[in-house]
């Protein structure tokens, strides 16, 4: 039978079924899931009213998250296993079958990795070792470990070495999830390590950092980069309440209209938002990934699964800070989906 350890209060009773407590979180936990996606997609449509704004884009990737989550949570109960395995597979084979079609064309690189394509490879590292840790023998264990590791190796083949980087943080979390009791220290962890990543990158935007240090993440994040975070604050500083407006930055970016290649954004989702949606709009970005935290934290699941996927999730969450890669539906998805198996309460044996 099915137990979950180090959850505040996910554990299922000796039956293998939730109590009336664990499913009165769990509604709540979700009544406050939806509650925060609708007011993402209600901002995005005040911040696009009376202008020539597009929240087509934002509504779709809220679209893709919902229906991928719902997914998760479906195939989680029914196959633990299976259903996570079979995501990492998918994606393994499709990067292999359908190298950079997954995330278009090329664009200019913060480290050097293929944008949407290495997000979803580390999205199959924590898939594959999530189904490891369900699986019942040693063996298929280690199978779908060799599985994870292989989306990292696969990521640093197409030339991501921030992929395989967050790949190889995701196993080790992985790995070291097994130790921890207390799945609530390790996901504030998590939440930090993104807030870093976030201030990091305003720190570079804003150029507050030591010159020296200053000029060398320039050079690595590329000076083009750069600029768009530096009009992207502007923009935010200009527009803090309604922004710009929803898939206006290249209109009002002189940055982005000089740039004759790469796609019209800022290279970060964080300055994506707060330029165009203002505070409130990153202010609700936040909130939706400390939605998916207290979701982990709340679920059901083994300690080692909530942990792995959220360690592969905070591992996207850093990699948006650089990148565009959350502006592909098949990512955003792919995340839902995990999340929503790392949240499923498997069916009684």
């Amino acid at each position: 039978m099915r137990t979950a350890t180090g959850g505040a209060s996910g554990a299922m009773r000796a039956d293998g079924r939730d109590g009336p407590e664990e499913r009165v979180q769990g509604s709540r936990t979700d009544a406050l899931g939806v509650a925060v996606l609708v007011g993402c997609a209600t901002w995005s449509l005040i911040a696009a009213a009376g202008r020539p704004a597009r929240p087509e884009g934002l509504l779709l990737a809220l679209l893709a998250v919902t229906a991928g989550y719902a997914a998760g949570r479906i195939a989680g109960a029914l196959l633990p296993v299976a259903a996570p395995a079979g995501m990492a597979l998918a994606i393994v084979v499709a990067t292999l079958v359908m190298p950079g079609r997954l995330s278009g064309t090329a664009d200019t690189p913060p480290l050097g990795y293929p944008n949407a394509d290495a997000a979803l490879l580390v999205l199959a590292t924590g898939a594959a070792c999530c189904a490891a840790w369900s699986a019942p023998s040693p063996p298929l264990r280690l199978v779908l470990r060799a599985l994870g590791a292989g989306a990292g190796a696969l990521a640093l083949a197409l030339g991501s070495t921030a992929g395989f980087a967050a790949s190889v943080g995701v196993l080790l979390c992985s790995l070291a999830a097994s130790h921890m009791r207390r799945r609530l220290l390790a996901l504030v962890g998590f939440a930090l390590a993104t807030a870093i990543a976030v201030g990091g990158t305003y720190a570079v935007a804003t150029d507050t950092l030591p010159s020296g240090l200053s000029a060398s993440l320039a050079g690595q994040l590329t000076a083009p980069r750069v600029e768009l975070w530096r009009d992207a604050v502007g923009m935010a500083e200009d527009h803090p309440v309604r922004g710009v407006g929803p898939d206006r930055f290249r209109v009002e970016s002189g940055g982005a209209l000089t740039a004759t290649e790469g796609p019209p954004t800022p290279q970060s989702a964080v300055f994506q938002v707060a330029a165009e949606q203002g505070l409130p709009g990153l202010a609700l970005l936040g909130a939706a990934f400390a939605w998916v935290l207290c979701t982990l934290w709340r679920s059901p699941r083994s300690t080692p699964v909530v942990l792995t996927a959220g360690a592969a999730l905070t591992g996207l969450a850093m990699l948006a800070t650089v990148d565009h890669v959350l502006s592909y539906a098949v990512v955003t998805a792919a995340a839902g989906i995990l999340a929503g198996l790392a949240a499923a309460r498997p069916l009684p044996d």
